[in-house]
């Protein structure tokens, strides 16, 4: 362990009372702006729904019960982790430990727009030992610059960076080897420990958000004659169908993140209802018929109202890291193909969902699960079905059973 790694300590969330008073004041100024006859979902978020959230969240919504309910339910804490050339942050994360001693230590990681209340469903199922499936240890951080972990200051914290922050994370706790688990910007970022570290400390990852290079004369020339020659089935006809959608009208933010972050996060910092528009149209257009109430909507959103850093610092990771093109923004597919043991869950309504024959060349795949309900908040939408494939994996005659020596999941 880095002996600059600081110590932990215990952490609860604490909004002061005059950040909910100012909330309280910008919600009474709010302008909203009109709309045209049968919008509906076709121009964004609609008024109807907005206006319904912003008077919830004036006259109704109580953050101290549900700030309360957050502290009680999932173990929080911090501590300053130094990263390569970016001096310390102070990391926000959470960490549940199973009462199974040899548990497999997981290493959790969100992305955008979520935070660490994605792991709260799955925290329960993990953690819980059963002579028919694994336990786990699970560890979920917030991202710099999300939730109530510190940002960087400086320009230039890509990839390697966040990797770099949960590696030294895991092995603070003592988890000198674990497996990791991470959709969205969770995927990208489980690649990279899996490339940097994996082997030696990372001994397989699974994430919920595969992805792929198409298919290419020189670099898979089998896998573009098989897309001449076969079909796809009907469950990869329609994750190309669900691409085509997301790229054509569900894509748009990606554009202004990566490009002028800065210019779109004042908009963010300053307006409330702005920042929840700009997200509640993700949590509907990119979930699977999920049915959010609204309390469920406002306390997301107030996650990131109340960040450490302010909500703008979440987005500048698209620009470091597409803007910087560390990512090809065509197939997101970063070199190399990690070695260690890969597994992989398709949603049905991921965003991006490619055939399997592509998916199989991202790395070293042992496990792959299908499921007909889900989406792009795999964890928050279907815990149940998430844990399962998490089980299954590392389970007594699953492809990666035993991977950490010693931590076998069972008592």
């Amino acid at each position: 362990m880095d002996s600059n790694v600081g110590i932990e300590s215990p952490f609860q969330i604490a909004i002061t009372d005059d950040k909910i008073s100012a909330l309280r004041t910008k919600l009474d100024l709010t302008v909203l702006p009109d709309e045209l006859e049968d919008a509906s979902w076709d121009y964004g978020a609609p008024l109807s729904d907005i206006r319904r959230l912003l008077a919830r969240w004036k006259d109704g919504y109580d953050w101290r019960a549900e700030e309360a309910r957050i502290n009680e339910s999932i173990p929080q804490f911090t501590r300053d982790i130094p990263v390569d050339g970016f001096g310390s942050l102070n990391i926000h994360y959470v960490h549940k430990r199973s009462d199974v001693v040899d548990a497999i230590p997981l290493l959790f990681v969100h992305g955008w727009p979520g935070h660490f209340l994605e792991v709260r469903k799955l925290l329960p199922l993990l953690v819980k030992g059963s002579p028919d499936h694994p336990a786990f240890h699970v560890v979920a951080f917030s991202l710099p610059g999300y939730g109530f972990s510190e940002a960087p200051k400086r320009k230039g914290f890509r990839l390697k960076q966040f990797a770099e922050v949960g590696h030294k994370l895991m092995l603070a706790l003592g988890y000198n080897e674990y497996v990791t688990q991470g959709g969205d910007w969770g995927h990208f970022i489980t690649h990279k420990i899996a490339v940097e570290y994996g082997g030696k400390h990372c001994k397989a990852w699974h994430t919920n958000f595969p992805q792929a290079e198409f298919p290419h004369p020189t670099k898979h020339p089998w896998l573009l004659i098989s897309h001449l020659l076969f079909s796809y089935t009907p469950f990869e006809k329609s994750g190309l169908e669900r691409a085509q959608w997301y790229l054509k009208h569900s894509s748009g933010y990606l554009a202004e993140q990566s490009t002028q972050p800065q210019t779109l996060g004042y908009g963010l910092a300053d307006s409330p209802v702005g920042l929840l528009a700009w997200i509640y149209e993700k949590l509907v257009a990119w979930t699977d018929s999920y049915p959010w109430e609204d309390d469920e909507v406002l306390t997301w959103i107030s996650i990131y109202w109340f960040s450490r850093a302010g909500p703008a610092a979440s987005l500048r990771i698209y620009h470091e890291v597409i803007g910087s093109g560390e990512l090809n923004a065509k197939s997101f597919t970063p070199p190399p193909r990690p070695k260690i043991p890969m597994g992989f869950s398709m949603f049905e309504k991921e965003l991006v969902r490619f055939p399997k024959s592509w998916t199989r060349c991202s790395g070293n795949v042992v496990f792959e699960s299908d499921h007909g309900s889900g989406g792009h908040f795999a964890a928050h939408e279907r815990p149940d079905f998430l844990s399962g494939d998490l089980r299954r994996m590392f389970a007594k005659g699953g492809p990666a059973f035993g991977v950490v020596p010693g931590r076998t999941g069972y008592a």
